[in-house]
């Protein structure tokens, strides 16, 4: 059976459709020559205009085919992964060169300078939380305020209180008005965390706020117009809740205007030892001490374990050691629950070990040492200017920073009169 992909030109007109549908509902609103029913009328034939328009282009979503045509089929990953970090996409961490993981950067680069509602879904500890800051860190509201809410953890009786606020006597306890967080995110981005633990109720809440961009306080009549976007994430399968009737399908097209998938660490095995690394040096920060070094045998452990708490596990694992260990980090310093079982290594095997380890390490060593000489004169010649520094090395700024932070570097050590 031959298969026919779909065409990015449709996938796109589908976007552009959309875009047009929200730039009208936004003129709407504020319409002072109409009158309020009138507005809400021609609201709702957008809403369901726009309801339409998604149940036909879910299945070739605009954004996916935008990222993937053109030039960039024709690109390696590694080329891909060098000309996101060129076009100075802000990213407070580190990445490799998964496809899966490089399709979803893309998708958020494209997305984030939008106002569309984004959902981002994967597994527990896949960095959902990052994507939604990597979101609004490349927007236009980048310097406006970032609400973080975990939905599951908020009891039902307060969630509405939690999301929207109160007035005063609207309960047992509100002694005095409280705005929301959605009033604390106004112009910026709201980020709902776990948003399948939404109870229905609030998921009508909700369903109104994306409908209308207006709010109402628990116990008043007012309503309160609010300009926020909105990054939801989970790690359950909304469209099966949509089936079993534990999540209003009309929520989750709302939600799901651009959806961005992020795979399992064990999907991404490249990046797992940047990350180690990239922990290890945040560790030691932290902790105020000199990075630990692993073995071999606990370095090739920590590259081949299948990490089924992905990159929070990780994280979780690296500072456990850099708390523990010495000098050198071995098996023992491992949580009991995944360290292997293994007979002591023989006297000479382990002399030869430490022997090679010693040389890898007078390597490293030396590498650090001329890297940070190195840019020690950059940042002399800048005068300490960090930005002109990333375009004479033709680097990444976000990466020049995190090579700054990882040898101690400060930029203004370096400016005139310091």
């Amino acid at each position: 059976m031959k298969i026919i992909e779909p065409k990015a030109e449709s996938a796109i007109s589908y976007g552009g459709l959309i875009e047009k549908i929200e730039i009208l509902r936004s003129t709407l609103r504020w319409a002072s020559k109409l009158e309020r029913p009138q507005i809400q009328k021609l609201l709702s034939q957008c809403n369901a205009l726009r309801d339409e328009v998604m149940q036909l282009s879910r299945k070739e979503r605009f954004v996916t085919a935008t990222a993937s045509a053109g030039a960039a089929r024709k690109q390696t990953t590694a080329q891909r992964r060098k000309a996101l970090l060129d076009r100075s996409f802000v990213f407070e961490g580190v990445f490799g060169e998964s496809l899966k993981l490089l399709d979803a950067l893309e998708i958020a680069e494209k997305a984030a300078p939008t106002d569309l509602p984004v959902l981002i879904d994967g597994e527990s500890g896949t960095g959902k939380e990052l994507m939604a800051k990597v979101i609004h860190a490349n927007g236009n509201r980048a310097d406006q305020p970032y609400i973080s809410v975990n939905c599951g953890a908020i009891p039902d009786n307060l969630l509405e209180s939690e999301l929207f606020g109160h007035k005063r006597g609207a309960f047992t306890g509100a002694s005095s008005d409280r705005s929301g967080k959605f009033e604390a995110a106004n112009t910026g981005t709201i980020f709902l965390d776990e948003i399948g633990e939404l109870p229905l109720p609030g998921q009508v809440k909700l369903l109104r706020v994306l409908q209308s961009n207006e709010i109402q306080r628990v116990g008043s009549d007012k309503t309160i117009d609010v300009d926020t976007r909105i990054v939801a994430a989970t790690n359950k399968n909304l469209m099966n809740m949509c089936r079993e009737g534990t999540f209003r399908e009309d929520l989750y097209y709302r939600l799901g205007v651009i959806q961005v998938t992020l795979p399992p660490l064990r999907e991404r095995k490249d990046e797992i030892p940047l990350l180690i690394e990239f922990f290890g040096d945040e560790a030691a920060e932290k902790l105020q001490r000199r990075p630990v070094k692993l073995s071999r045998r606990l370095r090739t452990f920590l590259l081949d374990y299948a990490y089924p708490g992905n990159i929070r596990e990780l994280r979780n694992i690296i500072f456990r050691i850099a708390c523990l260990a010495g000098d050198t980090a071995d098996f023992e310093h491992l949580p009991e629950s995944i360290r292997p079982d293994v007979k002591e290594a023989k006297p000479e095997e382990g002399e030869e070990v430490q022997q090679q380890l010693s040389l890898a390490d007078a390597k490293k060593a030396a590498s650090d040492a001329a890297e940070r000489k190195f840019l020690e004169q950059g940042l002399q010649e800048q005068a300490g200017k960090v930005s002109e520094l990333a375009r004479q090395l033709d680097m990444n700024r976000s990466h020049l920073q995190t090579l700054l932070k990882k040898h101690g570097l400060r930029s203004k050590d370096y400016r005139a009169g310091s």
